[in-house]
């Protein structure tokens, strides 16, 4: 029976993808000489350990939609799901080097998305949880079928310009947010009726009318 071991050794953006996407250089090694593998069927799940690192006072203000109040953090800061994913591995003997493509969502109703965009600088603490199938063969045997076990896993630390790098490549000087309908139509009136040309226009000239609002009191 296969003993596999993961290893993510490093991260690079997917361009010309039909969303962004990261693409995970994944190491496998079988630790059972003689075996065959024929494929994998791999299961994993992509966790934020936010717990694993460090972060000053302006990104913890910027966490606080996520976390709360930074001095309740020590109940409300907890290791996130990001996704789940599935891909199959190719055949291989002794070690490969596999490819695992997670798409990334730029919608600030995401979790994942809401904390990656308030990280400037430093690493994204990152635990892959692998599981699946395995289809292998061993000298004058027929195929066989082994389960990877769940306590299988990897660590890895995505830099945060890897990830600002992949949205300034799909969605350049953009951010995205969801409207619900009926604000969405007030603010689609208010553009038409004000002959703006562009959103940002509608938006930046509700902002202006909102300071100049403000300095008046």
């Amino acid at each position: 029976m296969p003993e596999l071991d993961f290893a993510v050794i490093d991260a690079e953006v997917l361009p010309y993808a039909a969303a962004p996407t990261m693409l995970f250089k994944l190491r496998i090694e079988n630790g059972v000489h003689g075996e065959h593998i024929q494929s994998i069927l791999l299961r994993t799940q992509v966790r934020l350990e936010v717990t694993r690192r460090q972060y000053d006072a302006d990104t913890e203000g910027r966490l606080a939609d996520l976390f709360g109040d930074p001095s309740r953090w020590g109940e409300t800061l907890r290791s996130m799901l990001w996704t789940n994913t599935t891909s199959v591995v190719t055949p291989f003997t002794g070690s490969c080097m596999a490819e695992l493509p997670v798409p990334c969502s730029y919608d600030f109703e995401v979790a994942a998305a809401k904390y990656f965009y308030a990280l400037e600088d430093g690493e994204i603490p990152l635990i892959f949880l692998f599981s699946g199938t395995v289809f292998y063969s061993v000298p004058d045997k027929s195929m066989q079928i082994a389960q990877i076990p769940w306590e299988k896993e990897a660590t890895f630390r995505l830099p945060v310009a890897r990830w600002k790098d992949m949205m300034n490549l799909y969605f350049p000087n953009s951010a995205w947010i969801r409207l619900r309908k009926d604000v969405f139509d007030c603010l689609y009136a208010f553009k038409a009726q004000q002959a703006l040309p562009t959103w940002e226009a509608a938006l930046e000239l509700l902002l202006v009318e909102r300071e100049a609002r403000l300095e008046q009191h």
